[in-house]
């Protein structure tokens, strides 16, 4: 069992040390990024953007992020770790909808995919990669710059994607910059969301987990018996089993990017994060299981050929008082 044991571990390590990643830190904070590649990348699903897949992130003793997942295939659409987003346009991707069966269509952050026969888009769809476009990554001592250059000649749609992780010096304090250009023929409409897979410290879900907003908060589905609405938080009224789910798009916000602005604390950790930016909401989703609690903000964009649009991110971590 012991020679079991051990054989499980090196062959852990030998996996880890085969995926490109680097570590940074300001001092304060310290992360383990995964950068994406083709042939050996920790997530090569055609779901989320490639960019800025975050394995750990430590402040002041407590870990952010990990694994959530039971079962991990570097094409899962969802084996992924961090703060990662989802570039969408409708409910698909661009070109999606116009497309024919066999044709090409385009997710940011992923590539040119091609669609295959059926009804409609299915975000766990593993899509057949027809050019994942070229990718740039720069790093530095506390940031990583990533540059995905990408183009699809048949339907006229090609962009310039931008994003830094960085690390503010001396603060406990992540920040994610993007700029997107459209360097193609048609207008690029998108709304991209993090879904921010929060596992604080490993911790299962329950009532020692607080999801609050800066606005009195409406549930547009019905999330009892496992968890209610208070005012402008979302409490659990139980810790969530294996297979239990809270979920629910969340109402109540306004124009202002002001309302971008939540909360995300485990009291018996004594940890938490607060998550803003610099546009307004387009829609929140709220979705849980056991090992992860996640607020989804969307923000969406119309980028003219030859324009570009931006967006800032920023998470602040802090400690409070545990149980």
């Amino acid at each position: 069992m012991r020679s079991l044991f051990i054989a499980l571990v090196l062959a852990s390590c030998l996996f880890a040390a085969d995926i490109p990643q680097v570590d940074i830190s300001n001092g304060v904070v310290r992360a383990t990024l995964y950068l994406p590649d083709a042939q050996n990348g920790y997530y090569r699903g055609t779901r989320f953007d490639w960019s800025g897949v975050i394995a750990r992130l430590e402040y002041a003793g407590h870990n952010y992020f990990g694994q959530w997942f039971p079962k991990y295939d570097p094409k899962l659409h969802d084996a992924i770790t961090g703060p990662v987003e989802e570039f969408r346009t409708g409910n698909s991707a661009l070109n999606y909808a116009e497309a024919n069966s066999g044709e090409t269509f385009v997710k940011i952050g992923v590539g040119v995919l091609r669609k295959p026969e059926e009804k409609a888009y299915r975000f766990a769809t593993p899509y057949e990669m027809v050019d994942g476009g070229q990718w740039t990554v720069k790093t530095g001592a506390d940031s990583v710059e990533f540059t995905q250059q990408a183009t699809d000649p048949s339907s006229g749609y090609a962009y310039l994607y931008r994003k830094t992780v960085r690390l503010t010096p001396g603060k406990p304090q992540l920040v994610l910059e993007h700029r997107l250009t459209n360097t193609g023929k048609k207008v690029i409409d998108m709304c991209v969301y993090d879904h921010n897979f929060f596992m604080i410290d490993g911790r299962p879900i329950g009532p020692d987990v607080a999801i609050r907003f800066p606005f009195e908060i409406k549930a547009a589905r019905d999330i009892a018996p496992l968890a209610e609405v208070r005012g402008r938080q979302i409490a659990y009224l139980k810790v969530l089993e294996q297979g239990q789910i809270v979920s629910t798009p969340i109402e109540g916000f306004g124009t202002s990017p002001a309302d971008y602005d939540i909360r995300v604390e485990n009291a018996a950790a004594g940890a938490g994060v607060r998550i803003t930016a610099d546009r307004p909401l387009a829609r929140v989703n709220f979705w849980s299981i056991r090992t992860t609690a996640c607020a989804e903000p969307f923000i969406e964009g119309r980028i003219e050929p030859r324009r570009e649009f931006s967006w800032r991110i920023v998470y602040d971590f802090y400690t409070m008082p545990g149980r």
